[in-house]
């Protein structure tokens, strides 16, 4: 039996969604490197884009998944600064930090004003033409777009003024990706663990909070409820757990956020139950949390009954008409990322779907009297 017959057949499953990025094809990424090394024309591997795309999109329904993905096959060169690729009022020499592995150098602003030169609802037009499931669209967050602007202020362009021209951009590509019907616009908040490791006084990782939630606030409450917030603090294979890392310093800030979707990266942690009783205690009603089940670092495949396992432990602490399922991270961040393959990807993407229909089956009557008891 297949694995969508068995979870579209679920009366109430539990609703399980992707990150994001898949590994592109080695022919694109191989590509892409001409591209940059000036050899080709972005428009002569055009071809080779938009193969990738009907392929990861024709990959997602093939695995049973709900909701697919674009695989961001397009963002390049990473899913936090896509927006500003070949930006003209750009230097490459801004902001470094370490956010996964290797590090990574945002552009820096020179000037104004800022517009994205790049915008995600592009990419989701184009997915829409090959999709026959509901698509989620991934977006950088307005904190990344802040690390743009450099220390020292530029003259006739203060950084208030960059700040509100930041959000107006991130709001208009959210509002493009749902007027476009995007299942859920997702924002990409990788620098909640940066924040925590450049202050630990907490301060900055406040500040980031309160950017999000100037744009979030922005938006209507029927969009809102479209909106989901990506978390993933194991993004570094070779970090030890120490302050920075724990979810203890960034899961209460982050649910202050007036988004309605949450996505937790869970797989990893070596004490899920410790993070999972965090969610419980800081958790609003009107808001979802997406356990990560399936690890987007390690390239052994998890079964379905691990998954399965995972989340029958997640519902004893997270109301079931509140809990959701995801994959850790994106499996391919960065557009020239080889650390695992499509084949891998989609084989965890198939085992996460099938456990989640396996748990919904076990959990089915209580999912039941849960929605039953909200009429």
């Amino acid at each position: 039996m297949s694995t969508l017959p068995r979870y579209s057949r679920i009366a109430r499953p539990i609703p399980t969604e992707p990150i994001g990025s898949i590994p592109r094809p080695l022919e694109l990424i191989e590509a892409i490197k001409a591209v940059d090394a000036g050899a080709v024309s972005l428009q002569a591997i055009e071809p080779l884009f938009r193969e990738a795309v009907r392929d990861t999109i024709r990959e997602f329904e093939a695995s049973g998944s709900p909701v697919a993905s674009d695989g961001e096959q397009r963002k390049h060169p990473n899913f936090a600064t896509y927006a500003v690729q070949d930006h003209p009022n750009m230097e490459p020499d801004g902001f470094e930090a370490r956010l996964g592995n290797p590090r990574w150098r945002w552009p820096r602003i020179v000037k104004g004003p800022f517009r994205y030169s790049r915008s995600a609802d592009t990419f989701l037009l184009e997915a829409r033409s090959y999709a026959g499931v509901p698509l989620k669209q991934g977006v950088a967050a307005p904190t990344s777009m802040s690390l743009l602007y450099p220390a020292r202020p530029i003259e006739g362009y203060p950084r208030e003024q960059f700040l509100e021209e930041v959000l107006a951009e991130h709001v208009r590509e959210v509002r493009a990706c749902l007027a476009l019907g995007a299942h859920t616009v997702q924002i990409d908040f990788a620098e909640a663990l940066l924040a925590c490791r450049l202050d630990s006084s907490g301060q900055l990782l406040t500040r980031f909070i309160q950017l999000i939630n100037l744009g979030l606030n922005r938006l209507l409450p029927a969009e809102v409820s479209r909106i989901g917030v990506h978390l993933c603090t194991r993004g570094e294979r070779s970090c030890g757990r120490d302050a920075c890392d724990d979810y203890e310093a960034i899961i209460p800030s982050v649910l202050q956020l007036r988004a309605g979707r949450f996505y937790f990266a869970m797989a990893r942690e070596p004490d899920r139950t410790e993070m999972l009783g965090l969610i419980r205690r800081h958790i609003r009603p009107d808001q979802r949390v997406y356990i990560g089940v399936t690890d987007a670092f390690d390239t052994d495949v998890e079964t379905p009954e691990e998954v399965r396992d995972r989340i029958l432990e997640a519902a004893e602490f997270i109301p079931l008409t509140q809990l959701g399922t995801t994959d850790d991270c994106g499996f391919a961040p960065c557009c020239g990322d080889t650390r695992m393959t499509r084949e891998i990807a989609f084989a965890k993407v198939r085992a996460r779907v099938e456990g989640t229909a396996m748990a919904s089956e076990v959990l089915s009557d209580s999912i039941s009297a849960h929605v039953g008891g909200r009429k």
